[in-house]
Parts: C-alpha cells; structure tokens; sequence
C-alpha cells in the first residue's frame, strides 16, 4: 500500500468514529449522579427517567446519589470524570447556576461540563396570605411602592432560589421588600398561611395544595408561560415584569469534551423518553413541566442562566 493509500484510509477512520461511537455506545452500564440525599426532587425525577432511558440504550442507567457541599461534591466528581458518556449528572439550577454564583465549588458550571437535555423545569408561584390586600403582581408593586419597606417576604433561608425570587422581583419593580428567612420552605409557607408574613415564593408542587384549599391566595407564576398545573395563574411577565422567569430546572450534563457523537445520542434518546406520554403524565404528577432542547439550546439556556443568577447573587450581596 503506498503512501496516498495509507492517508486516504486513515482519513476515513478517522470521519468514520464519531459514527462508529454513536453506534456502539454504550457498551455498560451508565452512572447518572444525583448530587442531593434520596427522596427529594432531582432524586424522584431522576429514578423516574433512568429505567426508560436504560430501555432505550439497553443498558441499565445506576443513581448515585453524592449529596453535600451544596450539591458541589457530585457535580465535581462528574466534572473530573472520563468524558466517555459513562458518567453524567443530574444537574439543577443550584448545582450548574447559583451556588457556583455564590461559593467556590471547585467547579466552573460552563468549562466543565457540557450540557446534553432537559429533562424539566418546576416553577414557582407567587403566593400571599388571603387577608393580604392585594390580589396581583400589579396591584402588590403599587402597594410597595405606597409602603417602602413595609412589605415583607419569607424565604427558605438566604440564597436559596426562593429568596433570589424575591430579590429578582425587587430589582425589576423597583421596589424594597423586607427579607425573612427561614429553615426551610416548610415553615416559611406555614408562616404565610398563618399571616405572619405576607408573600412568598414557593414551588408550584408545594404551593398547590394550600392554593387550593384556600389558605393562600396565588398571584402569578414565574415560568415564561402559563403552566399546566396552575392554568387560571397569570405569569410575571403578563404581570408587567416581561424579563421575569425563575424555574428550578433539571437537566442532564456530562463531563466537558464528551464526544459530539455521544451527546447527540443521548439528547436523541433522553427527548424520546420525556416526549412520551407516560413520562410526561408523571412529571406533572411531581409538579414539573417536561421540557426538551438540542444540546446547542440546552447549552445557550444554561449559559444565560448562569450569566443571569450571577447577577442576582451581587444584588442580594451573597457573591463570594
């Protein structure tokens, strides 16, 4: 074989394994790592969406569940991970947005990762004590307007995604809303209901229930559209705020320089799962709304969300 021969056959090898990794990828068993304790959110959705992905791939998919720091300590033993597809994460708004906002993680949520889908993104609700005297976003921005400082809003504790909420709301109305912290969503909610303070921002999945009951009143939801679960809500961008969107959203990411072969794979057969009917009833019933992208508007969406919590963060004075 002479020379030309030898490079012309390399040159197709080489074309020839991205191809030839779409095709034989996997080969064992996948570790999806959850980095929150089991029983929670992204870990419910994670064991939801791992058997159907398995079936897809015909290998099985193992959770991992390494919580601690955060979320830091799972999300940076998959950003130093072999990037062969064979490790991924499931990533959230915290874990690949907020907390590297807030501390160092070790971790840069965009140089070492990539972003392969969506999986699904649970909203929150602006809700209010049904004695408060206001019954929409509008009508609340004027009456804190009219009262600086006045109005008050319970919280999660500090940095967590219901107190940026609040100061998301703030900076964009124009307004000064008193912070009020507490040990969990739990008793913040409790609190709300009890009409010790009168708003808050609470997950559509929590919130649901009270709303309903009647023991609190809902203002607006903050998804970019009307969501499914609460349809007669109004969001905060019809609310006047049309730059205003928070969700905690879900996602699955890979150790940076993964094969573009491998990834396309993955987002092909992970949007297949989530586009299925079964699948999609079940998120609904968590309180999350499935959302699919290719891995190019997958990654545009994390980049704006980390570019956007950043900003946040300074303006709560929570940067490290």
């Amino acid at each position: 074989m002479n020379s030309f021969s030898k490079l012309l056959v390399l040159t197709v090898a080489l074309f020839s394994l991205p191809a030839l990794a779409q095709q034989t990828y996997p080969q064992k068993p996948i570790t999806l790592v959850v980095p929150y304790p089991p029983g929670g959110s992204a870990d419910i959705l994670a064991r939801a969406l791992a058997p159907k992905l398995g079936e897809r791939l015909g290998q099985t998919i193992l959770i991992e569940n390494r919580a601690g720091a955060g979320t830091a300590i799972g999300a940076k033993a998959v950003a130093s991970a072999a990037p062969d597809g064979y490790t991924l994460l499931l990533g959230t708004v915290s874990s690949n947005a907020i907390n590297p906002a807030m501390t160092k993680v070790g971790y840069d949520p965009i140089k070492d990762f990539v972003a392969i889908a969506p999986v699904a993104a649970i909203s929150f609700v602006l809700v209010a004590n049904p004695t408060f005297p206001r019954n929409n976003v509008g009508e609340l921005i004027a009456y804190a307007k009219a009262n600086p400082e006045k109005v008050s809003y319970a919280s999660a504790g500090p940095g967590t995604s219901n107190h940026l909420a609040g100061v998301m709301l703030a900076s964009a109305a124009q307004i000064n809303l008193v912070h009020v912290p507490y040990k969990g969503s739990a008793p913040a909610l409790n609190d709300v209901i009890g009409g010790h303070v009168p708003i808050m921002f609470d997950l559509i999945a929590t919130a649901q229930p009270m709303i309903q009951a009647g023991k609190v009143k809902a203002l607006a939801v903050t998804s970019k559209a009307r969501t499914s679960l609460l349809p007669q809500v109004p969001t905060m961008r019809e609310s006047g705020l049309a730059d205003y969107q928070v969700s905690a959203w879900f996602g699955i990411f890979g150790p940076a320089e993964m094969p573009i072969a491998i990834i396309n794979k993955l987002n092909l057969e992970i949007t297949a799962v989530i586009k299925n009917p079964e699948m999609q009833k079940r998120l609904r019933e968590l309180g999350a709304e499935p959302e699919t992208a290719t891995p190019q508007e997958y990654e545009r969406f994390v980049r704006e969300e980390a570019a956007k919590w950043v900003t946040v963060v300074k303006l709560a004075n929570l940067a490290p």
